[in-house]
């Protein structure tokens, strides 16, 4: 054994004390209604035609929005498609988010070309001016009917945007303005920033809060993703925990709006229709454990397309199992209250158990009810003395009795007090 120059064993010194042990939920909170907002999609359709499965908002992107395809020519616009979503949105009551990116080739002509077949640059304009007048145009014309606008789309990703952060806190202060001078009830949504697995990702994030970029949005935009498609949607609350560190650290705190995933989606591998829809169900309840973060809404990326790993369902044909099940997850919450979420053993709960607890009521009543699931595998527990029944996605629902044996699976299933 090694001795330190004050003569204690050097072994000594190099051990750290264990973290502090903290037992309970991973936050509680008054109760607070579970928005329906937070079930939002991002459309991969120009159509106008909207999911035939209950969500709760709508986003714009890789539907034929891109300002290059909105603007063609410096001062001739082709509303046509933004018309029809913006249309059906409004038809089917669904608030709507409209994301803006996608640099015209006339706007920027010597910027390096972005990762789309319409030759849409991923550098800022030359000229703020052109940038000004786009988005005043778009405003005026969907005045009331667009109810926020997302003012970059994967903003820290240099595929999409190669210009300085600088440019960008710009872009955002001068679109801000606009947006509230012309609709001041709007929702203006600071760029959206992906790659927060990576340093780089977050470096950006970072001076972009540091040179006051969320001083002009209501909200920020950040995107939320597993590493790859098939590891366990829990896995996102490492971004939620970075993301807050960050905007802490820079005297921030905006409310949170997951607006997407990372560009390589659709080369990651389909999942399977039993973990397809586990982690659609999940990916919106990782939403709501989040809600202590300030994270409002979660935008599932993404509706009527199908070269991803979890299809809701492809456009013109019906609902998957997933997009069933997320709906009806959604009924479950219609009257339900979030009063905190947990997991583990500091929860009281085996390791891989992850649940959020509810205050429900309904015509007759007002209860307590749990969501349970496993982040993998299974485990077994005992019914709480009040327990009473539980309800599975599938729609089935099992009389509890005190003392019953529970298997919690993967497959989120309510538990009614």
């Amino acid at each position: 054994m090694t001795a330190s120059r004050d003569g204690r064993p050097a072994d000594r010194l190099s051990r750290q004390p264990p973290a502090q042990w903290i037992a309970g939920p991973a936050w509680v909170s008054s109760p607070a209604p579970v928005p329906s907002t937070l079930f939002g999609v991002t459309l991969n359709s120009t159509t106008g035609t909207m999911p035939a499965f209950r969500v709760g908002a709508v986003r714009f992107w890789d539907s034929g929005t891109r300002w290059a395809s909105i603007e063609p020519r410096r001062g001739e616009f082709d509303w046509s498609v933004l018309d029809r979503l913006a249309g059906g949105a409004d038809r089917a009551g669904l608030p709507s988010l409209f994301v803006m990116g996608g640099t015209p080739r006339w706007a920027a002509p010597d910027g390096p070309v972005g990762p789309y077949e319409d030759g849409s640059r991923a550098a800022p304009p030359d000229s703020l001016a052109d940038w000004d007048a786009f988005v005043k145009a778009v405003v005026h014309r969907y005045r009331g009917r667009i109810d926020a606008y997302e003012l970059w789309v994967l903003a820290n990703d240099r595929r999409f945007y190669n210009g300085s952060v600088e440019t960008l806190v710009e872009m955002t202060r001068r679109a801000s303005r606009i947006i509230r001078a012309a609709d001041p009830k709007a929702t203006v949504v600071c760029p959206g920033m992906g790659r927060l697995w990576e340093p780089g990702g977050v470096a950006v994030l970072r001076r972009f809060a540091e040179l006051g970029g969320y001083g002009y949005c209501d909200v920020a935009g950040i995107k939320l993703y597993q590493r790859t498609a098939s590891d366990p949607p829990e896995t996102m609350l490492g971004l939620t925990r970075e993301v807050d560190r960050v905007l802490h650290a820079a005297g921030v705190h905006p409310r949170l709006w997951s607006t997407g995933t990372m560009y390589e989606i659709p080369l990651q591998g389909s999942l399977d229709s039993v973990r397809a829809t586990n982690y659609a169900v999940r990916f919106y309840l990782v939403g709501l454990y989040a809600h202590a973060v300030n994270v409002e809404r979660m935008y599932f990326y993404n509706w009527g397309g199908t070269k991803i790993p979890i299809v809701l369902q492809a456009e013109g044909g019906p609902p998957t199992q997933a997009a069933l099940a997320v709906e009806q997850l959604q009924r479950w919450l219609v009257h339900a209250r979030i009063r905190s979420c947990g997991h583990g053993l500091s929860a009281n709960l085996p390791g891989n158990v992850w649940q959020c607890e509810f205050t429900i009521s309904d015509p007759q009543r007002s209860h307590p009810a749990v969501i349970r699931w496993t982040d993998s595998g299974t485990a077994a527990m005992t019914a709480e003395p009040d327990a009473r029944a539980v309800h599975r996605l599938g729609g089935a629902t099992t009389p509890v009795r005190p003392g019953d044996t529970l298997v919690i699976t993967e497959q989120p299933v309510l538990i009614e007090h």
